[in-house]
């Protein structure tokens, strides 16, 4: 079968065009040894050929600095092992920005590969008056060039022509890989730039006006009125992301609910129920219950990455982020950390620099993820009155807030402290190429959300699933005895090791309880609050469990134990599938256990500090 590789530079709507080439007959899936996402698809041309279609992570070059990049180089030099050498090479060009791409097309060139330039995006680049004698630059570059609109019914027609003449030729089986080829040097790199502009002034006529893009980046780029957009699109995306999640979480909440009580009401009370119960549907309510959290904020994250606004976001905070020692791309993965620090580890690949990508790894968990809610919520309505302050503003309210601004200057400093104190390294300037606006596609962004979504489910909800039935093991072997007087969970495994531990956490004022909920709690923060209430001897769970809970907890712990528990989950990483996450980014076990030990140290030493000053003032 022969094959095709498409390659590009970022957001130059080579994902829209893989979409519209294969449309659902693709896959996903990890290239072997790396953690980088392989998308490969199938095609059927108009000459009735089937062509393996594979997409290739951007590159602005074959150098390969980020992972990305080295999987990209690697593929189309066929030296990436169990992935076949693409027949053919289509470069997608945005066609709005034709410059950037040329170096590329000329590097891709210089392979002496069949190779076809896709002029993506035409009908943007025409509306902004920008001409491109199209048949000019086919001669020029020697090679095919096909205009497409990857967004439009009709667009790639031309490229699906093309594609089925080069795969038909005989001579494409005999290419063989560039076995020669080197990185460029300084002096080549230069000659090639002049090169790119001699060709575009050739063949491309851009007016001095860049219209809608060029006046709307004087306002969104302002360094004050575009900050305070930035800063109303942020808080009206994590107002969305809580005020529309809440039905469906209910939803959820309610459905797993109800499927526990079907099992409880057909099935006896044996270690099986309690498994299916407590172990199973647990835990994939535990996931799942968060989902629709996470789906939103991915949505937006995915419309303003397609509208081009995600780019110029991650410009304007480049200054406060470098001023921590934080590249300006790391804006983008503390973001998505903001709903689970998971899909935040995985955004960090965008960083080149293999430290940079290491130090926003490290700091991605700090963020307030939605799985501190539940923990954050139980505790703030137990031991904060409901009351206004500060101009009719709750207090509850505040705290929480107070919650998420620690959780980011503590990234923030731990970030700083890392790039300056531990690896001394100067700062890299950040350079980003900003794209045109555009609208995005329907298809193209549902299609992408549920990419997303399923990769969460599979990489973190089967790690939470496991995690669950061990913790159900642990708390529920070895049984008690039948003259038993305390409850059966101090006989397992889980409350011998709390009784255990309770000495070492004492001097932060928890008590063997709050000790016992941590051990189910490391494999996903929310857990805890279902621990809570089956060591407090409570049936229910999720909500009913945490309305519960609020008298008992206000009444049997102080002011100051509730402080420091609040502290601790700010701080400690008690999330087994971020670690696994970690692992796997990284290919390495030792960034997750320093991950562990400097985050528990700096939860221990903040719920040290807030119980013994809580206890002092009172």
């Amino acid at each position: 079968m022969s094959g095709i590789a498409l390659v590009g530079c970022p957001n130059c709507g080579k994902t829209a065009l893989f979409n519209a080439l294969t449309g659902s007959r693709q896959k996903v899936a990890n290239y072997a040894g790396v953690t980088v996402e392989r998308k490969e698809g199938r095609l059927i041309t108009p000459g009735g050929r089937t062509v393996r279609v594979l997409d290739l992570p951007g590159t602005y070059s074959l150098r390969g600095r980020s992972p990305d990049e080295a999987v990209t180089r690697d593929v189309v030099l066929g030296r990436l092992d169990g992935e076949m050498l693409p027949d053919v090479l289509v470069c997608v060009a945005d066609a709005t920005n034709l410059r950037l791409f040329l170096r590329l097309v000329l590097e891709l060139k210089s392979l002496n590969r069949p190779l076809i330039l896709a002029l993506n995006m035409i009908d943007i680049a025409r509306r902004q008056g920008c001409e491109i004698d199209v048949e000019r630059l086919s001669v020029e570059l020697g090679i095919p060039v096909v205009p497409t609109i990857a967004v439009r019914k009709g667009g790639i027609d031309g490229l699906l022509a093309a594609i089925d003449r080069h795969t038909g030729d005989v001579a494409v089986a005999a290419s063989a890989p560039a076995a020669g080829w080197r990185e460029p040097k300084a002096a080549e790199i230069r000659a090639a730039h002049r090169e790119a502009d001699r060709i575009l002034k050739a063949c491309a006529f851009r007016p001095g006006d860049e219209k809608l893009t060029g006046r709307l980046d004087k306002v969104l780029l302002h360094p004050v009125f575009g900050l305070l957009i930035l800063l109303t699109v942020l808080f009206l995306m994590f107002q969305a992301v809580f005020a529309w999640a809440t039905p469906l979480m209910d939803g959820i909440t309610a459905l797993f609910d109800l499927l526990a009580r079907q099992v409880q009401t057909l099935m006896p009370d044996t270690l099986l129920r309690s498994l299916l119960t407590d172990g199973v549907i647990a835990g994939v309510g535990s996931v799942l219950v968060f989902l629709p959290q996470i789906t939103i904020l991915f949505l937006f994250i995915i419309l303003l990455e397609d509208f081009g606004y995600m780019a110029r976001a991650a410009f304007l905070m480049d200054r406060l982020m470098g001023g921590a020692g934080l590249h300006g791309r790391a804006f983008i993965p503390l973001l998505s950390s903001f709903a689970c620090a998971i899909p935040g580890v995985m955004a960090a690949r965008v960083i080149e620099n293999p430290r940079d990508r290491l130090t926003t790894i490290l700091v991605a968990p700090l963020m307030t993820c939605s799985a501190r809610i539940p923990v954050y919520t139980l505790i703030v309505s137990a031991f904060v009155p409901h009351r206004a302050v500060w101009g009719g503003m709750g207090l509850q309210g505040l705290v929480m807030f107070g919650l998420y601004a620690v959780g980011i200057v503590s990234a923030l400093l731990v970030a700083w402290v890392l790039k300056r104190l531990v690896w001394r390294q100067v700062a890299e300037p950040f350079l980003m190429e900003l794209p045109s606006y555009k609208w995005p596609r329907a298809s193209n962004i549902l299609l992408s959300l549920w990419q997303r979504v399923s990769a969460f489910l599979h990489r973190a909800g089967t790690i939470i699933l496991a995690m669950m039935v061990l913790i159900w093991f642990l708390s529920s072997f070895p049984q008690a005895p039948a003259d038993a007087v305390e409850p059966a969970i101090n006989y397992s495994i889980a409350g011998i090791v709390g009784h255990a531990l309770v000495g070492f956490f004492a001097p932060i004022g928890f008590n063997w309880q709050i000790v016992v909920a941590l051990i189910p709690g490391m494999a996903a923060r929310e857990v805890a609050v279902g621990a809570l209430a089956t060591v407090y001897a409570l049936s229910a769970t999720g909500e009913e469990a945490g309305a519960a809970l609020q008298p008992i907890l206000a009444a049997q712990w102080s002011l100051p134990t509730a402080l420091a528990l609040l502290a601790w989950y700010v701080f400690a990483p008690q999330c087994a599938s971020t670690l696994a996450v970690v692992r796997r980014e990284t290919n390495s076990w030792r960034w997750p256990v320093v991950m562990f030990l400097y985050m528990t140290a700096m939860a221990y030493g903040a719920a040290f500090m807030v119980f013994r000053v809580a206890t002092a003032l009172m």
